[in-house]
């Protein structure tokens, strides 16, 4: 992800519906260097909860350029809220809550991954 700089990340790629519905849920915290990419065949209004999600998350919603729409930080953890994107997004990268301030993501800053085509 390249927001301030370079920042690295080990990712599970979460591209089938079963791995979409399970995503992180029932998951230990995950450590400041990994992730999960949800992505999706089409750019569209996503949105995303927490159930069944033991630790709060960043979720960042990414357009099929690699730009980041809009950051969900601090999701509460089982909250059955939905998270809007507020945008069309085909990408979400889920990290630990807080991950992205302190990497210094920002809505426009652009997540570099073969998936997203700039």
């Amino acid at each position: 992800m390249t927001a301030s700089g370079e920042h690295a990340f080990l990712v599970e790629i979460a591209d089938d519906a079963a791995e979409q519905e399970r995503g992180l849920m029932f998951r230990p915290p995950l450590a400041d260097d990994r992730g999960m990419l949800f992505q999706f065949p089409v750019a569209e209004e996503q949105g995303f909860w927490m159930k069944n999600t033991p630790s709060s998350l960043d979720i960042i919603y990414i357009d099929p350029t690699g730009r980041i729409v809009s950051i969900a930080s601090h999701a509460v953890p089982y909250s059955e809220v939905t998270l809007p994107s507020n945008g069309a997004a085909n990408g979400v990268l889920e990290l630990r809550a807080g991950r992205a301030e302190e990497i210094g993501a920002v809505p426009g800053a652009r997540v570099k991954h073969p998936f997203f085509k700039p």
